[in-house]
């Protein structure tokens, strides 16, 4: 689910908190690519395991939505700890880069997400929910896939930290956009919401990290800890509420969320190379694509709709973990085998 995206390791910002990611030179690349690769293969089983538990004893686990919005906010300020000034530079180092991934991702998967609405005939507040999680900004999960798969790393993170920062404002207007027919969108209120748990915190932690960098190396190391916590407190109280319509159409949902994950890889993929950018720059804006901010999508859905708009978020952030990880295996082996 969401800020899985420098620390002391790739891992650090991963799922949990994959910024640690962003850094490529490291005394030891061996160790920290095996955190890495440890991160994106425990991550994704304690998602799954949270989302049998919750299906399993919901009654218990649902009062936990009353926590979201806090838990949301911890994730985002984790984030801005790792987030430096070079990062922001990017942009104009290389602004078209930077501007080609956050417009492939505002703009291919909210309309992916429409498009497999209409074909799938989905029920409205299932089909608002997939609407919303294709509405949200890159997952920070991306960050380190993108360094497994050897690509891009610092365009992957100041895209990340670009369309995140862009969220408060592009995710209400984008649902407003497409999703006004189905249910009133409150933007105003929602574009607030947004500011308080993602904005500020991120601003908050970009802030701490300036005037305490040095003192701060204890907490950087508990980030993907904690991160993962959050997460999974999200997944498992979306899960809790919606064991019904899971229970009813869940397998439907699941193909939907998997679908809008590989076609906004394949999008974003396509997208770069009809752009002319270089391999790792193909891999990195293909990732960011696909993968979603979809913590941010569970809590707006839970807040402001229902469990059944955040179950699609809560679904993409089950899968699109899975098929991050995949995403990098492929990109190495296709490197071993051609030599690169």
């Amino acid at each position: 689910m969401t800020a899985p995206e420098s620390q002391n390791s790739h891992s650090s910002h991963s799922s949990a908190s994959s910024d640690s990611s962003r850094s490529s030179a490291s005394s030891d690349p061996g160790a920290e690519d095996r955190s890495a690769r440890t991160a994106v293969t425990v991550f994704p089983v304690l998602i799954l395991a949270a989302f049998a538990v919750a299906l399993l004893v919901p009654t218990q686990l649902s009062p936990l939505s009353a926590g979201t919005n806090y838990a949301l906010g911890i994730i985002m300020f984790g984030m801005g700890l790792t987030l430096r000034a070079r990062d922001f530079a990017e942009i104009l180092r290389r602004p078209f880069q930077v501007l080609l991934g956050v417009v492939a991702q505002f703009l291919i998967m909210p309309l992916l997400a429409v498009l497999l609405v209409h074909v799938f005939s989905l029920e409205p507040m299932v089909a608002l929910g997939v609407i919303l999680v294709g509405c949200c900004p890159g997952g920070t999960a991306s960050n380190v896939m993108t360094y497994l798969a050897r690509g891009d790393v610092a365009l992957s993170v100041t895209i990340t930290a670009c369309s995140t920062l862009l969220a408060p404002f592009l995710t209400p207007l984008l649902l407003e956009l497409y999703a006004h027919k189905t249910v009133d969108i409150a933007v105003g209120a929602m574009m607030l919401s947004i500011v308080d748990m993602v904005l500020l915190p991120i601003v908050g932690g970009i802030i701490i990290n300036r005037l305490f960098d040095r003192h701060l190396q204890v907490l950087r190391d508990a980030l993907p800890l904690i991160s993962v916590v959050c997460i999974v407190l999200i997944l498992a109280s979306v899960v809790a509420l919606s064991k019904g319509a899971i229970a009813k159409s869940g397998m439907i949902i699941f193909g939907v969320v998997i679908l809008h994950n590989l076609l906004g890889y394949l999008l974003g993929l396509l997208a770069a190379r009809v752009a002319g950018l270089n391999r790792a720059q193909c891999r990195a804006i293909m990732i960011e694509v696909g993968m979603q901010n979809s913590a941010l999508g569970a809590t707006l859905g839970t807040k402001y709709f229902s469990p059944e708009a955040a179950l699609p978020s809560a679904i993409f952030s089950v899968w699109h973990n899975i098929s991050g990880a995949l995403v990098a295996n492929i990109c190495t082996w296709w490197d071993k085998r051609h030599g690169k």
